[in-house]
């Protein structure tokens, strides 16, 4: 439309003027956070393909060369050691070197450590190609790497995708574990060892080509945030991460966090995953009736944590974390009566509460690091994360002594209900902190 605009000095009328407003530049419909999130996702799929395979190989290696399952076992001893303290140093890599060279370097490790075991003829090599090799490529692509990219990339919406790349590690599961399954059986181990590697590869076009560090490269703001500079790539990684724990250390939240995460391994990875078949083995159940039973648990798994995600965008995330801790720990205590040959009704309600309830412990924890630790929470969490794995490898060592000594896992099952009501007080005590305070490790809270 045209308008007249008198000048002010002459009083006349001045030439016709566009009044339509201003068209501001189009922004893409879908932001740049979205596709880099699916990536992630995508890539930690891959990463968790092996993850789904040293189950399957145990008895093949064993058969083939005659190495005792202590062996097998020790090779996959370090790469779950080393799966979680490889974490909180591949956070501080990727501030230092950014994120797309860590990943790809990382999945260039586990594809290596997979295809070179197909040429492995001793123990060592199965130790270093799989403990060492996969340990660090997969530890570097935990859950850090998730904290990094949704620390980074999402001011909104933050508590969600940090649900749904927790459920990543789940759904690659739920890909690869039939399909390796039937390769071993079909074909062999090498075949399936093979496949994994080619997943990781897989994957590494795509993050070199869509993956971006920071939203500053691509002159965006993060999703749901105002926009700011790229920092400064920080120097000194292994040292920073080293000195980001010895804060961390002297700070209460810190020490509540690790310990309740420690149970929350110890409760899942290292007891259920670990004893629950055999446990109802020992009831009569079909081993591959409590296999099939594990596996819905990786089903609800997903729902779960996506859901816990969605719900700690809304409300106090250390209620969040108690109501979790609570309500497994009472599951637990139940879950000796629920016990038996064949599978009834209560057995498959406990599964499938137990999946929702798997991971769902990761969106509160990591929205408290990112609460008390600020830019270091990727980090602080990537310890958190250690701690996890400590806790699951202890009692996947000390239910088995129990079960040696006591001759059943009712023992295991009532103390670990117990240690779940005492993460559940843990998260209670973890105080808020005031907006006002500034978020550093170094000021203990």
């Amino acid at each position: 439309m045209l308008v007249r605009v008198k000048n002010p000095t002459t009083g006349t009328a001045a030439a016709p003027v566009d009044a339509a407003p201003l068209r501001r530049p189009s922004r893409p419909r879908i932001h740049r956070a979205w596709t880099v999130a699916a990536v992630t996702f995508v890539t930690i799929i891959g990463g968790a393909a092996f993850n789904s395979l040293p189950g399957l190989l145990i008895d093949p290696l064993h058969t083939e060369f005659g190495w005792s399952r202590g062996e097998i076992g020790l090779a996959v001893s370090i790469d779950m050691a080393l799966y979680g303290l490889t974490a909180p140093f591949a956070a501080a890599l990727m501030d230092r070197f950014g994120i797309r060279r860590v990943v790809v370097v990382a999945l260039s490790a586990v594809a290596a450590g997979a295809l070179a075991s197909v040429w492995m003829t001793a123990s060592w090599q199965l130790m270093l190609y799989w403990g060492l090799l996969v340990g660090l490529g997969t530890g570097s692509m935990a859950m850090a790497f998730s904290a990094t990219v949704t620390n980074r990339w999402f001011v909104a919406r933050r508590g969600l995708v940090t649900g749904i790349l927790t459920a990543a590690g789940a759904s690659g599961q739920l890909v690869f574990l039939p399909l390796c399954a039937w390769i071993v059986d079909e074909h062999g181990w090498r075949p399936a060892s093979v496949t994994v590697a080619l997943a990781a590869l897989v994957v590494v076009p795509f993050v070199w080509l869509l993956m971006r560090d920071h939203p500053a490269d691509v002159g965006l703001a993060p999703y749901g945030g105002t926009y700011a500079e790229k920092p400064v790539p920080a120097v000194g990684a292994a040292a920073r991460t080293v000195r980001i724990l010895l804060d961390a250390a002297r700070t209460g939240p810190f020490w509540l966090l690790a310990g309740s995460f420690a149970i929350c391994g110890a409760s899942t990875n290292g007891l259920i995953r670990t004893h629950f078949v055999p446990s109802a083995h020992d009831h009569g159940m079909a081993i591959t009736a409590a296999a099939s039973l594990l596996a819905v648990i990786g089903v609800f798994d997903i729902i779960g944590t996506i859901f816990s995600g969605w719900l700690t965008d809304r409300f106090d995330a250390r209620r969040l974390l108690a109501v979790y801790y609570a309500l497994r720990g009472i599951s637990l205590l139940f879950l000796p009566m629920l016990m038996a040959p064949a599978v009834h009704p209560p057995m498959i309600f406990f599964i499938v509460f137990y999946g929702l309830d798997w991971v769902a412990t990761v969106p509160p924890t990591l929205a408290l690091c990112r609460e008390h630790y600020g830019e270091d929470s990727a980090i602080v969490f990537g310890w958190v994360l250690a701690s996890h794995q400590v806790g699951a490898a202890l009692v996947a060592f000390l239910g088995g002594v129990a079960r040696d000594v006591f001759g059943s896992y009712d023992v295991v099952w009532y103390a670990s209900g117990a240690l779940c009501a005492s993460a559940a007080l843990m998260a209670l005590v973890i105080r808020r902190r005031p907006a006002d305070r500034p978020k550093s490790p170094g000021v203990p809270a």
